[in-house]
């Protein structure tokens, strides 16, 4: 049991030193490279971690759990769908299953 919570623990320092790598990374390819997919990739590795975060799969995306789960008439879903939705047209439905 503390030899869990040690490896959690450490797993989790290991985890912050590399989201502030990654958005510093993120950050430099939207700026040097705007038309390349580094940045994108790097998006979609923090959507699966706060999909995670909240409760969701973590092979899975917000728009894509938002997605199924307007389907069900789910109310946040239905709310994340139509703001995503006014980004993009259809958002969520071309997410589900990414």
């Amino acid at each position: 049991m503390v030899k869990r919570r040690a490896l959690l623990l450490l797993l989790l320092v290991v985890g912050l030193v590399g989201c502030i790598l990654s958005a510093l990374w993120m950050l430099g390819a939207i700026i040097f490279s705007p038309n390349g997919q580094r940045a994108w990739h790097i998006a979609l590795a923090f959507d699966q971690i706060g999909n995670a975060a909240s409760g969701g799969s973590e092979d899975e995306t917000i728009s894509s759990r938002a997605g199924r789960l307007r389907r069900e008439g789910r109310g946040w879903a239905c709310v994340l769908c139509r703001v995503l939705d006014w980004l993009e047209k259809d958002h969520c439905e071309k997410s589900v299953g990414t």
